[in-house]
């Protein structure tokens, strides 16, 4: 019997019960597998009135998929108002993101879609984490260092090296061993979830024209360089410094198969140019497959019926994807 994926709702004042909903909408033109959502109905039945089938068992799911869009329901999120998120509607969300975690990790959803949660709402109830990348991580029973982020679309898979960094302390965050530990751990992900059976790598440089040997910074010299040889040396395919100007065109893009990148924005943005509505979040190196869509609540545009699916359902395919290259390698 099929295995359902399983999608936390997120924050119930979010755009999240909307794109879910309206992603089982999709389900027959878009071939999704069968999949179900944890969280409270009420913020199903907020913003969209079709069918929603209750269910306790992740098996049931398969069942009535085809008729109602299953929920396994989470009490409670206090009042739901769309775009007006509150504490409780908070600690809705975190008991969500905690059962479909141990759900994924007790092998009764195939994998797990993270739906979009609001960052400060959680701190306020006392959310430790930077976010649910490392929550999971820690749930999971793997150090937050050894996880790592990968943008995924159509035509770029993307990892940003340092993450939440503010720009002007990106390198103090930076290191060979920081640069190989990305490295490597992108590379088993492209194995283990994409069955690409030798990945190719690219980094990028961090100066303008990755450094003009020198003349424009020694970041690329004294750091990516010799990550570079340690890769290779361990029989990894790098390729790199890389200008980052000239390495995200069409013709480029074909030479690799992920792109290391030193910050934030410079994996974001060639990922958000090319793939804005169709961009996943992918956490490589757990035990389970875990995606989400890369965009936040929205609480500005919650109930408004304005809320596109498209990043969801893409998260919903790669999962699916990636989970299914698993069990065949296993």
């Amino acid at each position: 019997m099929q295995t359902p994926l399983a999608l936390s709702l997120g924050d119930p004042a979010g755009i999240g019960p909307e794109v879910a909903a309206k992603a089982w909408e999709q389900r027959v033109e878009r071939g999704l597998v069968p999949f179900f959502v944890v969280g409270d109905q009420r913020s199903i039945e907020a913003v969209w009135h079709g069918p929603v089938a209750r269910i306790t068992d992740p098996a049931d799911a398969i069942a009535c998929f085809d008729e109602a869009l299953p929920i396994i329901q989470v009490e409670d999120a206090g009042a739901i108002i769309p775009g007006e998120p509150n504490p409780a509607g908070a600690r809705c969300s975190l008991d969500s993101l905690e059962l479909a975690v141990g759900l994924t990790r007790s092998g009764a959803a195939a994998a797990l879609v993270t739906g979009p949660v609001s960052k400060a709402q959680l701190y306020g109830i006392g959310f430790t984490h930077p976010g649910q990348t490392e929550f999971i991580a820690e749930r999971c029973g793997v150090s937050k260092d050894k996880v790592v982020m990968m943008l995924a679309g159509p035509t770029l898979r993307a990892v940003p090296i340092t993450t939440h960094v503010p720009l002007k302390d990106v390198l103090d965050h930076v290191s060979v061993d920081l640069i190989v530990a990305r490295a490597r751990t992108t590379e088993r992900g492209l194995v283990r979830d994409f069955a690409i059976e030798n990945p190719r790598l690219a980094i990028a440089g961090f100066n303008p024209h990755a450094g003009e040997s020198g003349a424009l910074g020694r970041e690329e010299i004294e750091l990516i360089a010799p990550a570079i040889e340690r890769l290779r040396a361990e029989g990894i395919q790098v390729e790199g410094p890389l200008a980052a100007d000239t390495m995200f065109h069409a013709r480029a893009r074909a030479k690799y198969d992920a792109a290391l990148c030193l910050y934030h924005d410079q994996a974001l943005i060639p990922l958000k140019t090319l793939h804005f509505d169709e961009g996943v979040n992918l956490t490589l190196g757990l035990p389970i497959v875990r995606t989400a869509a890369d965009h936040g609540t929205a609480f500005d545009i919650a109930g408004t019926n304005q809320a596109d699916p498209g990043a969801t359902i893409a998260a919903i395919q790669l999962a699916a994807f990636c989970a299914g290259n698993r069990a065949r390698a296993a």
